[in-house]
């Protein structure tokens, strides 16, 4: 690598690091706003940012259901975003949100693959996040099986087709 390169790296963790300071503050305002007790930790690996709030089995006041988490971190991508001006591709976990909901995923492509399986030549997903979406991918790819996005904004989702 070239000095150039190791300082273009640094400069990308130092950006991640800020961006999960943004975020942890923002979330440490709505727990307090909440009253609501739950340690914050900024995991700034890799090129996205995650926050985690508490761990697996918190209680966190209904914040770890899915839906809300999903809006939990639209909102913190929006503050971080404010603040840095530059696009947030923050992952929020909450009380270990996102290891249940990659189980569920999981679930999801076993049943599309047993689909394909069965004759399926197309097997269309609920609507995901981006996020959601890449985990999903990943997984039809272990099965063997290819995917692709379609559709716009809210509405995006995948769908599952023989490789």
């Amino acid at each position: 690598m070239t000095e150039e390169t190791l300082a273009e790296e640094r400069e990308a963790d130092a950006e991640r690091v800020d961006e999960g300071e943004i975020a942890a503050d923002y979330v440490e305002g709505l727990l307090d706003i909440a009253d609501l007790d739950g340690d914050i930790e900024i995991d700034a690996e890799g090129s996205r940012t995650t926050v985690v709030v508490g761990e697996a089995g918190d209680d966190l006041g209904g914040l770890s259901k899915p839906e809300v988490v999903a809006a939990l971190q639209e909102l913190t991508r929006l503050a971080v975003q404010q603040q840095t001006g530059d696009f947030s591709r923050l992952v929020l976990d909450v009380a270990g949100s996102r290891d249940v909901r990659a189980g569920q995923l999981q679930g999801v492509v076993d049943r599309a693959a047993a689909a394909i399986a069965d004759g399926a030549h197309r097997v269309p997903l609920e609507p995901m996040s981006s996020y959601e979406r890449k985990l999903v991918h990943d997984l039809v790819r272990e099965h063997g099986l290819a995917s692709e996005s379609e559709g716009e904004g809210a509405g995006r989702h995948i769908v599952i087709v023989a490789a």
